[in-house]
């Protein structure tokens, strides 16, 4: 079983800055370790989408996300993240070293009846 994650974080409002992480984000340019540790942790699948500087990570993550993961894939994964902050900008109401803020769910269709008065 799997649940579902959404997640927002904002870019450094920079047009050339934004293509090159767009770039880093690109099929092949992703470092195989940085896959390798998403995966291990527990993602299952995952789609980042951009609005002008923001971004909404959606994923789907095993029952047991997060996983231990082997401290090898982590130092991978740490380089990189050292690296994307040089074009992630937190929200302002992110903690010291937050990124990636968790979003929660205000509507859903599949709760709503077409029909007043049924849900």
């Amino acid at each position: 079983m799997t649940r579902r994650l959404v997640l927002a974080l904002d870019l450094v409002a920079d047009a050339a800055l934004i293509a090159e992480y767009e770039r880093m984000h690109e099929p092949g340019s992703v470092w195989p370790d940085v896959l390798s540790h998403i995966r291990a942790t527990g993602f299952e699948e995952m789609q980042i989408w951009r609005v002008d500087d923001r971004m909404v990570m959606v994923a789907e993550v095993a029952d047991d996300y997060p996983r231990p993961t082997p401290p090898a894939l982590d130092e991978g994964a740490a380089r990189w993240e050292a690296l994307m902050w040089r074009f992630q900008r937190p929200l302002p109401q992110a903690g010291a070293g937050e990124k990636w803020r968790p979003m929660r769910p205000i509507f859903d269709l599949s709760h709503h009846s077409d029909r007043a008065g049924e849900v």
